[in-house]
């Protein structure tokens, strides 16, 4: 078994492992060519792809009790310290996590194939803010100042320059989003846990399972003859978001539904209250001793970075908690089978059963890592992941900045014409050398190789991100 001075590096490693899953299925080579199991499921259905979402927030939900353990109100009979400004801690961070999710989508805040001004200019100007945004992470507020600077008078110097600058269409931007749903989910959860017990928890998700069951089975969809799960637009979760969010600002590939919309954000809390328990249950009392706290890095998950350093003494599993993450973890992955014969398991629709599957794979998933890791002590093959867990937020964010600027610059083609940097590179190395299914996923290892290397940067100089 590890010593017990040596940090719980577990969870690192899940929450790395599933960062690193993200990113590449968010980057394959063409969407064309695809291997199945790193697509989502069509609608109805379950691929590992589909667990990485819930797996995600399943890891913030496991952070919550190691950070805000302290603040609780309610922890039993014990009575805990409680300090107001904890709930400013909690809104601010959720609002920095969903205005990044925003930001995604609006950086540069214009419109880049519309905009006629080289696209060199165009580029500077996007890596300008894009630095800006990263230096506010680090919280360096000057340099922030000046990379934002050089982002806004590369605007200016186009405007001057007679270039036609085509701003970002605010009515059409998508308000859902990945890091938004984090966000909600993160801060619903926390105030959850700071005034409940774990029985209420309990109580709680048992309730938005089956409530959100009766509200998709019962509830008939304005204009649709019949309300069924499968139609993509005839259910109450795709009619509330045309509804309530409008058509507009909806996922566009989606088009009817947003798979991060209003109603199936309800389980999807339910999700990150499973994590919660889990932490609670492995923070137990009645769990042998872990010498020196849970230190911020491996605590934070990607919303919660710094809560946790001055945590008091923590706990970690040993064999029989591991024991119990086994077989709660199967327990669930029945049931949610058992009930998806009543309510399909689909991830855009975020269902109750589905909620019970990817927290069972979750719980199987961080049992696994815990045995090999800090039980076997078989550290080694791990430490790519730790890189990654430790720096989970920027990973996403910023590889995703990086994806749209390969998408976005334009170069001259083999028949004269322009295209995107990412489809040259992709055509003229990777399918040059492999078949283009291979070729694709080559293009997306390369590309989170290329972030391993980024992020040990950031590792090795002990630079932890936080929000």
């Amino acid at each position: 078994m590890a010593e017990a001075s040596e940090r719980l590096i577990s969870l690192d490693v899940f929450r790395g492992m599933t960062i690193a899953g993200m990113v590449l299925v968010n980057n394959p080579g063409t969407w064309s060519h695809i291997y199945d199991p790193l697509e989502h499921a069509p609608w109805h259905g379950l691929t590992p792809t589909d667990w990485i979402f819930p797996f995600f927030l399943f890891i913030v939900g496991v952070a919550i009790p190691i950070a805000l353990g302290k603040f609780r109100t309610v922890r039993g009979d014990e009575q805990v310290p409680f300090f107001k400004n904890i709930y400013t801690k909690i809104v601010t961070r959720s609002l920095s996590i969903f205005g990044l999710g925003l930001a995604i989508s609006v950086v540069p805040f214009f419109q880049f194939a519309a905009t006629d001004a080289p696209d060199w200019l165009k580029m500077l100007t996007w890596l300008a803010m894009t630095a800006g945004l990263f230096l506010l992470l680090l919280r360096n507020f000057k340099a922030a100042g000046v990379a934002i600077a050089f982002g806004i008078a590369g605007v200016i110097v186009m405007n001057l320059a007679g270039y036609n600058v085509v701003p970002y269409n605010f009515d059409t931007m998508r308000i859902p989003g990945v890091l938004q749903r984090i966000a909600v989910c993160y801060l619903i959860t926390s105030l959850i846990f700071l005034h409940t017990s774990w029985k209420q928890q309990l109580g709680i998700a048992v309730s938005l399972l089956l409530g959100y069951w009766a509200l998709m089975t019962l509830i008939p969809v304005p204009g649709c003859e019949i309300t069924t799960f499968n139609d993509k637009a005839c259910n109450l979760a795709a009619w509330l978001d045309r509804t309530i969010i409008g058509e507009n600002h909806i996922w566009r590939s989606a088009k009817v539904f947003d798979p991060e919309g209003i109603l199936s954000t309800l389980p999807a809390i339910v999700t990150t209250i499973s994590g919660v328990l889990t932490g609670t249950w492995l923070l137990n009392k009645n769990s042998p001793p872990y010498e020196g706290g849970v230190d911020a890095a491996s605590a934070d998950g990607v919303v919660l970075s710094g809560l946790a350093a001055k945590n008091p003494v923590a706990t970690v599993p040993g064999s029989d908690k591991v024991a119990g993450l086994f077989f709660f973890g199967v327990v669930l992955l029945a049931a949610g089978y058992i009930w998806s014969s009543y309510f399909p398991i689909n991830k855009s629709l975020w269902t109750s059963s589905y909620v019970l599957v990817t927290t069972g794979l979750a719980l199987l998933t961080l049992a696994t890592c815990y045995w090999l890791i800090d039980i076997k002590g078989y550290t080694r093959w791990a430490k790519p992941f730790v890189i990654f867990g430790v720096n989970a937020l920027p990973l996403f964010v910023f590889s995703g900045f990086m994806s749209r600027m390969l998408g976005a610059y334009r170069v001259p083609g083999a028949n004269g014409q322009p295209v995107s940097l990412q489809k040259w590179i992709f055509d003229n190395i990777y399918l040059s050398i492999a078949q283009s299914v291979d070729a694709s996923l080559l293009y997306a290892v390369t590309f989170i190789l290329f972030w391993l290397f980024l992020m040990w940067l950031l590792y090795r100089k002990r630079i932890y991100v936080k929000v």
